[in-house]
């Protein structure tokens, strides 16, 4: 594991970062794995609640598979803290939902996170502030970026302003749109921004991770947005899977017209939503509860696996590279 004291260096180029214009490029870390050639992650989503609803549980599950399988980082795939996500750099709820609940040495690596809707919701550049790193330096939360790691890029993407209703509707919340409104200014920036990054990545394997659903069979279904003005970009750059978060379960939906898979990992806490709709692609495996995944990947295979809050293994799935066949297991 990485020692944290290494992080400082590229952390302190992160502070610089953070005001990138929206017409650069996307910002690029580097995260080699430790074991050269083979990648060992844990993804959570929609976690943020202090430890209630079983966040604590599933943290501790967290600590036990991240122990065995000896993982090089974490992805969040956003809601990092509800209802309204921070009110500021000092806000208690940094330490109550995050800080003091995913102790276990085994994730005491960094985390990369992307920002969900309810993130949105209270103080944005507070969660972006680097100050954050100084309470926990495990902590990285940028909008969009790239997460690079030899044999796989993952391309974070910021979801939330994609939701029109958000801008239109947004009944009772208030979304903080600084750094981001215009919508159609930004959205067309980072399309064009994403797509020229996939383009050029070398990497073996390409996911794109985001708050939202794409394809769910769960309560928020899919996201029309999405589909209308990120899917294609992934498409046409042969991207791998799409990692979200949003709709309190685990799932993997498979693309019946390409070879994109749309995998949901947000079941960090609050689940249990007790919807199931149809969707127009292949349902393979769907939980409503709460749990976590498991994602080692070679230059040849990729394995998933989502556990539930008690540590079982719900689910085994695997995608071979060279063949490019695919390879379920239960």
């Amino acid at each position: 594991m990485p020692k944290m004291g290494a992080l400082i260096g590229f952390l302190l180029v992160l502070i610089a970062l953070q005001s990138t214009p929206l017409n650069a490029e996307l910002t690029k870390i580097q995260h080699l794995p430790k074991k050269e050639g083979n990648l060992a992650i844990l993804v959570i989503g929609d976690f943020g609640r202090k430890g209630t609803y079983n966040q604590s549980e599933v943290a501790t599950q967290m600590g036990v598979v991240g122990e065995k399988l000896n993982i090089d980082y974490v992805i969040s795939t956003g809601d990092n803290f509800y209802e309204d996500g921070l009110t500021g750099v000092d806000d208690p709820a940094f330490y109550e939902s995050f800080s003091g609940i995913y102790t276990a040495d085994s994730i005491k690596t960094p985390w990369y996170l992307v920002l969900g809707n309810h993130d949105y919701r209270g103080d944005v550049l507070a969660q972006l502030n680097p100050v954050l790193q100084e309470k926990d330096k495990r902590f990285i939360c940028m909008r969009s970026f790239i997460l690079n790691s030899g044999i796989v890029d993952f391309f974070m993407v910021d979801t939330t302003p994609f939701q029109l209703d958000y801008w239109t509707n947004p009944g009772s919340s208030h979304y903080d749109w600084r750094d981001v409104a215009p919508r159609d200014t930004y959205l067309s920036n980072l399309l064009q921004e994403l797509d020229e990054a996939l383009k050029k990545s070398t990497a073996k394997w390409k996911f794109v991770v985001g708050h939202h659903t794409m394809r769910s069979v769960s309560d928020h279904g899919d996201t029309p947005e999405l589909l209308q003005l990120l899917l294609p970009v992934l498409k046409v750059n042969q991207v791998d899977a799409y990692i979200n978060g949003h709709d309190h379960c685990l799932q993997h939906i498979s693309s019946n017209d390409s070879k994109l898979h749309y995998i949901t990992s947000g079941g960090g806490s609050k689940a249990w939503r007790n919807v199931f709709k149809k969707n127009e692609d292949t349902v393979r495996f769907f939980y409503d509860g709460q749990g976590f995944m498991s994602l080692e990947v070679s230059e040849t295979e990729a394995n998933f696996v989502f556990y539930d809050a008690f540590g079982n293994v719900l689910y085994k799935w695997s995608t071979a590279k060279a063949t490019d066949q695919l390879c379920p297991s239960f």
